[in-house]
């Protein structure tokens, strides 16, 4: 499983596989929303928590089709299937792979990339904790998508269709937690409902991947 996942992060940082690409997306949606918005430092405030969220999800949406596709091409991914290790295993190595590629630079970014937009003092442990619970669900639900779509060509597109409503509840309570922080308010409901959600998805869409992805390769 250890072997899986460091081939895993090395193709995810060598060949494009989101490091790099999410990174200047996340910085290009940031950047460019003051500018959309003209030069109002209250509303910048006011918007950061949700434009850092939204950017952050879009962020993890472009790389989602390469979670399993570049298996798929090289063949790799059949030899994989009949390896000991569980399907559920490896639809939970990729996943990993994914956040710690993807999710877990675009958790450490935000807060540098908060001060762009002006966001308060006390919505940085917030911003850092919610993106920190909420992330992993994205890439557990986002390698369910790519498990549906595998084999499909130009399948990007319906990926993203397919996982963009199972986001939402995850971008909600990932937002709602932020915003309340940032203005000081209470933020450990929402903080809650995020980690439920969280776990909820690691406890149940692996074992869905998996059955996907087996009939698929039949």
């Amino acid at each position: 499983m250890i072997a899986l996942l460091m081939r895993d992060l090395r193709l995810g940082v060598r060949a494009g596989g989101g490091f790099g690409l999410g990174l200047a997306f996340f910085l290009i949606v940031v950047t460019l929303v003051p500018f959309g918005v003209g030069p109002r430092p209250e509303l910048h405030a006011s918007i950061a928590p949700g434009i850092l969220w939204l950017g952050a999800l879009l962020a993890c949406l472009l790389s989602l089709d390469r979670i399993l596709a570049l298996d798929w091409e090289d063949g790799s991914l059949d030899l994989l299937a009949t390896a000991p290790l569980p399907m559920e295993g490896l639809v939970s190595i990729k996943a990993l792979a994914h956040w710690l590629t993807t999710g877990l630079p675009l958790v450490l970014a935000a807060p540098v990339l908060g001060v762009l937009l002006n966001l308060p003092a006390s919505g940085y442990l917030p911003l850092t904790l919610s993106l920190l619970l909420g992330t992993p669900a994205l890439s557990v639900i986002g390698t369910f998508g790519a498990a549906l779509t595998v084999g499909i060509k130009r399948g990007g597109l319906l990926l993203s269709l397919l996982v963009l409503p199972l986001y939402v509840p995850v971008l909600i309570f990932g937002a709602e937690a932020a915003r309340r922080g940032a203005e000081g308010l209470g933020y450990a409901t929402p903080l809650i409902m995020l980690a439920g959600i969280t776990c909820g998805t690691i406890a149940l869409l692996p074992f869905a991947s998996a059955a996907v992805l087996r009939v698929n390769l039949r």
